[in-house]
């Protein structure tokens, strides 16, 4: 029915007693959300470093690993390159960091690799780029959430064996979220974000700090070294392969290029500040982590991590702040999956609309 607000406006109120009936997902995931709220669905830099920059700021945890599992082949010896072959990798994080703000500001309605490889090299390269993000994208996935997994089973050695049951039901929670659209997701993963860069702060910070005073010692009953192959000297073949290991630490920094959609205005500004802050937080975790893990002897294992070695040498034991470390890296690094969640729709519906 119709009725007037009052008698001196033409303004009308529909009012109705009809309430459209629940489904059992909307007690799970809520109302779906019209595409007339899309504009409400934009974020600002605190919670956009949340959603896309998870990934990048996670990658952290393992990329230091993945160097020790090259140079391991050479000796515990070759372990004192890992420092120098993250500096190039940092630098190396310098110049994609500069290209992509480059980008943002370029491609204001989003521009990652696909639109700038589209627009200045053609179909061919832009369908090459694109495809092989979008593989990326499903392999982040794999690598943040088995990454993760792996975090908890170094603190709880018994759960090893539940190890892909803990991957598969993560992979099912970060999509049950992302039903709710990216402002919800947001909000919900800036929590743990910002506790896993707190405990990093932390664990980097003391063990800096206690290594300065000369308090830091070495990894009290280090795992088992794990060796795939072993080649007895260190060639340049092995550093370069340490290198292109270690740069998964540059995994996810496109992300923020290509979600600029996805920010409040101005879009562009939003989407640089956040990009920025993200690799100053990254270069500096990642270079951190490489340094303290050659002061305290860390060694490259299946068994545990890189992380579990470092946290566990620099609070002294498996104590509270070890396990809050641990717990902080896994929730961030199950939460990194989300950028593909957040991503891989954006480019998918980029390459749909060139058909």
């Amino acid at each position: 029915m119709l009725t007037p607000e009052n008698n001196q406006t033409e303004i009308t109120r529909r009012e109705s007693e009809y309430t459209p009936p629940r489904s059992l997902s909307h007690w799970f995931i809520g109302r779906p959300l019209h595409t007339a709220d899309a504009p409400h669905q934009t974020i600002g830099i605190a919670v956009g470093l949340a959603v896309f920059a998870s990934d990048a700021l996670s990658s952290t945890a393992y990329a230091t690993q993945e160097i020790l599992g090259v140079l391991a082949a050479a000796g515990t010896i070759a372990f004192g390159y890992v420092f120098p072959v993250s500096i190039a990798i940092v630098i190396l994080l310098a110049i994609v960091t500069i290209s992509y703000e480059q980008t943002i500001h370029a491609y204001p309605g989003g521009g990652g690799a696909y639109i700038v490889a589209r627009d200045n090299l053609g179909e061919g390269p832009a369908q090459t780029a694109g495809a092989a993000l979008l593989t990326d994208y499903i392999l982040t996935v794999a690598v943040s959430v088995s990454s993760g997994v792996a975090q908890i089973i170094s603190a709880y050695p018994s759960l090893f064996h539940y190890r892909i049951h803990m991957a598969v039901g993560a992979v099912f929670f970060i999509m049950l979220i992302n039903m709710r659209g990216v402002k919800e997701s947001g909000t919900a993963f800036a929590i743990p974000t910002y506790f896993f860069i707190i405990m990093m702060i932390a664990t980097v910070g003391l063990g800096l700090f206690r290594f300065i005073t000369g308090s830091l010692g070495k990894v009290i009953d280090p795992p088992e070294l794990s060796l795939l192959h072993t080649v007895g000297a260190l060639t340049p073949f092995i550093l370069l392969h340490a290198f292109a290991n270690g740069t998964t630490a540059l995994t996810g920094v496109e992300a923020i290029s290509n979600g600029i959609t996805a920010f409040k205005e101005p879009r562009s500004r939003n989407a640089g500040i956040t990009l920025i802050w993200m690799s100053v937080i990254l270069g500096s975790f990642f270079l951190g982590i490489s340094y303290l893990t050659g002061q305290i002897g860390a060694v490259f294992s299946e068994q545990e991590t890189i992380i579990s070695q470092l946290a566990r040498t620099v609070f002294e034991g498996r104590g509270l702040l070890y396990l809050a470390t641990i717990w902080g890296t896994t929730v961030v690094l199950i939460m990194a999956a989300n950028t593909a969640f957040a991503d891989f729709p954006r480019l998918g519906a980029l390459h749909a609309g060139d058909g």
